[in-house]
């Protein structure tokens, strides 16, 4: 009867420890989120208009043209870990901002997914996997959507030419869901 209880408790055990390991591992993984798509699809942003100078032109005269958006760089979006596509654009906003947007974009859900722009080279294959983390990077904030036109701004003080790539990066587990070069426009 003794050995009877004993494989009583020791199933028991077992049986809790494996429901909390199930638990830990549905909550890190979190494996619905890629049958779930969130679609975020923004307008290209605007910067508010500089402010009339004393040196505008009396009522009735003609008016400077307005600045308008400029692209400064753009790349496409090649599959890392999972199948992504769409196109990176670095924009340069009428008020001298910059923005980052991700047009048509196309990737897989996933736990804690950001969007970084980094100085690590674009590489194909799970070569390009881990890469970015390696140097230089900065993180525009969390991915909005796995799918659509969407846009994250850029801090002022970054100085832009020290960052070469935009990468699709998963915190939770240090890989790139895709990435893509930026050429300069």
């Amino acid at each position: 009867m003794v050995n009877g209880k004993r494989r009583g408790r020791f199933f028991i055990g077992g049986l809790v420890t494996a429901l909390v390991l199930l638990g830990v591992g549905v909550y890190w993984f979190q494996p619905w989120k890629l049958w779930q798509d969130d679609r975020v699809d923004e307008a290209l942003p605007t910067a508010p208009k500089p402010a009339p100078s004393a040196s505008a032109p009396p009522s009735g005269g003609a008016a400077p043209a307005a600045p308008t958006l400029r692209t400064v760089a753009r790349g496409d979006l090649i599959s890392h870990e999972h199948a992504t596509t769409g196109t990176a654009k670095l924009i340069r906003l009428a008020d001298g901002s910059h923005t980052l947007r991700l047009e048509d974009l196309d990737t897989s859900n996933g736990p804690d997914l950001r969007v970084w722009l980094t100085d690590a080279p674009v590489k194909e294959g799970t070569a390009g996997w881990r890469v970015f983390d390696d140097g230089r990077h900065v993180s525009l904030g969390k991915l909005k959507g796995n799918k659509g036109d969407q846009n994250y701004e850029v801090p002022a003080d970054l100085d832009l030419s020290e960052y070469s790539s935009v990468t699709i990066w998963c915190d939770r587990f240090d890989v790139s869901f895709g990435a893509a070069e930026l050429t300069r426009a």
